[in-house]
């Protein structure tokens, strides 16, 4: 049996246009891709523990900074948020 190859689009639409997943993120790596410009007002330790929001195709749609704030953020724009480590 061969394993089907999805596109990046194809994928996201598998499960539902709305379906977004939640995922720890170290504020290393949002400082490390992120513009200076626009962390002026945030102060971030590295080593700090936040939650990105990501679109089944990857795309970071949001970073807050706990779990039950990304999941009720993706709820209240009419989102599916599922959880992962």
């Amino acid at each position: 049996m061969m394993t089907p190859i999805l596109t990046i689009e194809a994928f996201a639409a598998l499960g539902a246009p709305d379906l977004v997943y939640v995922r720890p993120i170290k504020a290393a790596e949002i400082l490390a891709n992120t513009p200076a410009a626009q962390l002026q007002s945030f102060e971030l330790d590295p080593d700090q523990t936040l939650y990105a929001v990501h679109r089944a195709d990857g795309e970071r749609l949001a970073v807050l900074t706990d779990k039950a704030a990304a999941m009720a953020a993706a709820l209240a724009h009419e989102l599916a948020p599922v959880s992962v480590h």
